[in-house]
């Protein structure tokens, strides 16, 4: 009996010593419940899949297995669709447990309601409304747009299966950032709705898209700006007279002479002498004017008129423009004065009412109405962010103020920013934890540190895991080889080498007790 007790113990830890235990805990680190699976995914906030044994499963909320998946690994999630991958090819299984597509085919597109599939050079269409795969026959290629509209290509021409006219080709069919597809006939260029219909008859020699649903085109002598809808495409501007288009700059010329910059459906200066427009951020164009005089226009006009004496003028904030003249920067207000003046060989506009210069390649502080706060002492400085900045100096981190005190008391190889002005920090590899006047959260003793909530923070350390909160107090041990946090069950899932635990019973004495014993 002993033996056999003995050799069936040493079976159930054999089978059971690779598994791995997870403890289930509460948002108050209450232990809730513990599981065993070799490992688990959270692929979103409800779809979580576990690894069992060589076997996956679709898991409910309590972590309790609820759909098998007939798949080797989990290939990619892209909501609302799991692709798994087997022996055989790629499969698919809805998010809600249904298996749509079995594991045969070489390729899988997703869209919300539909799947693209393809093995060799046969596609297939799974429409999760009907519940039907069907076969779309040999082709030279297929697509799912962002819009949701299958393009498919058969002997050099591009047809829309799914549209009204599923057999009517075309020269071309080009998707890009907008509402519609680009359409090519015999006829010219034009623009196709998500029904297949033209909103804009295929009449156009030139036609590209812009921004938004704001296209750009040319039709025999005129140019046209046109703004896409679902059952029109308007005409927004046109004009005989040539409008280039270079990247998202539009500019329109009379006789030759530039004369209007453009926007996406209209005119956004028109001005006498402009001489040449130059992009100088998002959406800001210095304008150069023949009287050798500069202006920063934006998208809703000028950030600041034409002025003389000015080489360059740069996206601002606050009411201040970094500027540059012979080859000195300063900064402008919105009215053109020179609020910082230009003696410095860079500004940069941080944050919080400061800027920094550079001079001789090292930054200094400055206040927005031009008074120098601080020596130029650091090799970068970035913006402040509660009256807190993070700036390099000697190839090293350092915490300083908006008066340029430093904070911490010793350099650091790196520093990155958390929430709730707290910072890691980088020595030799490993790292800690400092808050926003340089007091040590966390030993800079860890392999890694990352902030999982607004309060939680993972942390690493010879290939174990724990927890501490953002005051640095150690909440778990560091002694898990993973840790989940799943946020919509608002609960903290722990994983570790499953120990089994052996009771042994020691058998019953047939000897009869001593007397006296």
């Amino acid at each position: 009996m002993t033996k056999t007790l003995l050799t069936f113990s040493l079976i159930i830890t054999s089978l059971l010593s690779q598994a791995q235990s997870w403890e289930v805990y509460n948002s108050k680190l209450e232990l809730q419940s513990r599981v065993i699976y070799d490992h688990i995914e959270l692929l979103s906030e409800t779809v979580r899949i576990g690894h069992m044994d060589s076997s996956l499963f679709l898991l409910s909320g309590d972590l309790k297995p609820s759909v098998k998946i007939e798949a080797d690994e989990v290939y990619q999630y892209l909501a609302p669709w799991i692709i798994v991958k087997g022996q055989d090819g790629l499969g698919a299984y809805h998010e809600y447990g249904q298996k749509n597509l079995d594991n045969l085919y070489d390729e899988i597109q997703t869209y919300f309601n539909f799947l693209l599939a393809r093995k060799g050079k046969e596609y297939f269409l799974f429409e999760r409304g009907s519940g039907k795969t069907t076969s779309l026959g040999e082709l030279e290629e297929a697509k799912i747009t962002h819009t949701g509209m299958v393009i498919t290509k058969r002997n050099g021409a591009y047809y829309l299966p799914l549209s009204k006219f599923p057999t009517k080709p075309y020269e071309m069919l080009s998707e890009n950032e907008s509402d519609f597809l680009l359409a090519k006939e015999t006829t010219g260029l034009g623009l196709i709705n998500r029904e297949g219909d033209y909103i804009l008859r295929p009449v156009l020699d030139r036609l590209e898209h812009n921004k938004g649903n704001f296209f750009y085109g040319f039709d025999e002598s005129q140019y046209l700006l046109i703004e896409g809808t679902e059952k029109n495409g308007d005409i927004r501007y046109n004009s005989f007279h040539e409008i280039t288009r270079e990247g998202d700059l539009m500019l329109e010329y009379i006789h030759g002479k530039l004369r209007r910059v453009m926007d996406e459906d209209g005119i956004l200066l028109d001005t006498v002498g402009l001489d040449k427009v130059i992009p100088v951020g998002d959406e800001s164009y210095n304008v150069y004017l023949r009287d050798q005089k500069v202006g920063l226009l934006g998208q809703k006009g000028w950030l600041i008129r034409p002025i003389a004496e000015v080489d360059k003028i740069f996206p601002g904030s606050e009411n201040l423009f970094p500027a540059q003249k012979e080859g000195k920067m300063g900064g402008l207000n919105s009215t053109g004065h020179w609020q910082i003046q230009p003696e410095f060989d860079e500004i940069q506009l941080l944050s919080e009412g400061r800027a920094s210069y550079a001079n001789a390649g090292n930054f200094g502080i400055l206040d927005y109405s031009g008074d120098v706060i601080t020596a130029p002492n650091w090799s970068s400085i970035k913006p402040f962010k509660n009256g807190v900045a993070i700036a390099e100096k000697n190839g090293t981190k350092v915490l300083i103020d908006r008066s340029g005190q430093e904070l911490t008391t010793k350099p650091f190889d790196n520093m990155m920013r958390l929430e709730n002005d707290l910072f890691i920090v980088e020595v030799n590899g490993s790292t800690g934890m400092i808050d926003r006047d340089g007091n040590e959260i966390l030993n800079v003793e860890f392999d890694a540190i990352q902030s999982i909530s607004q309060n939680m923070i993972l942390l690493t350390k010879e290939n174990q895991v724990g927890m501490s909160n953002d005051k640095g107090e150690i909440v778990l041990p560091i002694a898990y080889d993973e840790i989940i946090l799943d946020v919509e069950n608002n609960q903290i899932l722990l994983k570790s080498e499953f120990v089994p635990v052996v009771i042994a019973t020691p058998e019953n004495s047939k000897k009869k007790k001593n007397k006296g014993a």
